[in-house]
């Protein structure tokens, strides 16, 4: 036996297998093919009725998105609980990440999970890997961390995805809380208190918690791409996530720095392995169970990705999972309930639409206007089209701004007039997740992450990082003694893949 699976034996047990049986089955490229041809036949038969019925839909829905987003802008955030208190007894928490192929970031995201303000002796972390990536597990046994921070090798088996990952460590954690932390995240070190005394002064029914996802870029300029991205994080996390909190409505997760109760967790089934966004559909199955979740005020920040090489598989994958999700509450919408159905439409399926639908629209303004132009004639858009398009555009952007400005976002009046720039760009994404729904359901498309500048250069010093957050030493604490990990041969979760 080598060095390296010397180490790999001495740190952690890995099973002979793990059951990926899949609870139910959602037949998402049946339903897309019973969808066209049911289209294409109403397109033959009745293609006046059709234009009609679609044209009015589209109007009422697009009116009703418009009217959801103005109504967010207005309502006020929800005071949040600073985590100054000491409460008896911190409760445990159990702190979960997971990798793929992320061996170069390692050594940064130590250092800043080193920094949770939160008692040792109530910490457990979790840094999962699978079973082939030696690269990443090397890179953590090789780096100085905290005694509570530990790695965790997923058995072998399908699908790999980060739930299923997620799954694996749920079954490691203790009673408590779990928070779930990506690669690049730089958590703020109180967000564990502040979760752990909203849990402990809510009510029962609160199962998890979701804390605000800020983007920034340390020791360059931004790019245009990377601040419209901050910018649409902004007006979810800071605008349209709380105003559902505040009206107790269910939330689309983000896929990180949300806090749950272990038992909650457990209860529902854990992540949907097979779903490419388990947060958004974690999200509504919690609401299903007569849970519901609510925001933080302590944030977390998280690099953009940098070109549109890593954009572009990246909204495809969440586009794909928006559709799973969508399918998977389709399939019984009486347990989601009244309330439940119609967030889901304004979110996620106003995404999806939105995403297939901006490139078209904005692509068919511009020809008609410069068509027009040429002749010399005005463009003949229905009044209550324009007047609704323009609103719609108009709502959109002052939620960008107002989520700027809540998240201390500085961003200039170019790019924000631009975003419907960067809208149309999530139709080639759309186009793209439905090819991959069809032929690739489970396919999890991998975020490359790259360590921040200001650890590469060691040039922290002179780097001034605007979301002003404390700054706490890294622990240079020794790689704990020998410790195992005993992983279930056989887990069941609520799933949307094939049986």
């Amino acid at each position: 036996m080598d060095g390296a699976d010397s180490r790999l034996h001495s740190h952690v047990w890995l099973p002979s297998g793990l059951s990926t049986r899949p609870g139910t089955d959602i037949h998402v490229p049946y339903l897309l093919l019973t969808g066209l041809v049911s289209a294409l036949a109403a397109v033959v038969v009745v293609p006046a009725t059709l234009w009609q019925a679609l044209t009015v839909l589209l109007w009422v829905g697009f009116a009703g998105v418009v009217l959801f987003k103005a109504a967010c802008c207005v309502v006020p955030p929800r005071a949040t609980i600073a985590p100054s208190n000491r409460p008896r007894r911190w409760p445990h928490y159990t702190v979960v990440v997971a990798l793929k192929d992320e061996a170069a970031i390692v050594p940064q995201l130590v250092r800043r999970l080193s920094r949770l303000n939160y008692p040792n002796s109530a910490l457990t972390g979790l840094l999962v890997v699978e079973p082939d990536d030696r690269a990443t597990l090397d890179a953590i046994l090789d780096t100085p961390k905290p005694s509570w921070l530990k790695p965790l090798i997923a058995p072998r088996g399908h699908p790999q995805t980060k739930p299923r990952a997620l799954n694996v460590a749920l079954e490691q954690a203790r009673p408590g809380l779990l928070t779930v932390y990506d690669a690049e995240d730089e958590p703020h070190p109180d967000q564990l208190r502040e979760a752990a005394l909203r849990f402990a002064t809510g009510d029962r029914q609160l199962a998890c918690l979701q804390a605000p996802l800020r983007i920034r870029t340390l020791g360059r300029r931004s790019t245009w791409l990377e601040r419209q991205f901050a910018m649409e994080y902004a007006a979810l996390f800071e605008v349209i996530l709380p105003a559902l909190a505040r009206f107790r409505l269910p939330l689309p997760l983000g896929g990180t720095s949300n806090h749950f109760r272990v038992d909650v967790l457990r209860r529902i089934g854990g992540w949907d392995a097979w779903n490419v966004t388990e947060d958004a559909d974690l999200g509504f199955r919690l609401a299903r169970f007569g849970y519901r979740s609510d925001v933080l005020g302590l944030p977390t920040r998280e690099s953009p990705p940098p070109n549109l090489k890593a954009w572009l598989p990246q909204r495809t994958r969440w586009l794909k999972g928006f559709m799973q999700t969508i399918g998977v509450n389709l399939r019984c919408p009486i347990g989601l309930r009244t309330s439940g159905m119609i967030v889901l439409a304004l979110t996620l399926a106003a995404a999806v639409a939105s995403a297939a639908l901006q490139g078209v629209v904005l692509t068919w303004i511009v020809a008609n206007f410069l068509i027009h132009a040429l002749n010399g004639s005005l463009p003949s858009i229905a009044p209550q089209d324009s007047v609704l398009l323009l609103l719609g555009w108009a709502v959109a952007l002052a939620a960008l701004a107002l989520g700027c400005r809540r998240s201390g976002i500085a961003v200039d009046a170019w790019t924000i007039v631009t975003a419907p720039l960067y809208w149309s760009l999530t139709t080639i994404a759309q186009v793209h997740a439905v090819w991959r729904l069809v032929v690739q359901p489970y396919h999890w498309d991998k975020t490359p992450h790259a360590p921040d500048i200001e650890l590469a250069l060691r040039k922290r010093r002179t780097l001034r990082n605007r979301a002003r957050l404390s700054t706490y030493a890294a622990s240079h604490q020794s790689v704990p003694d020998t410790w195992k990990s005993r992983i279930s041969t056989s887990t069941t979760t609520p799933t949307s893949g094939p049986e």
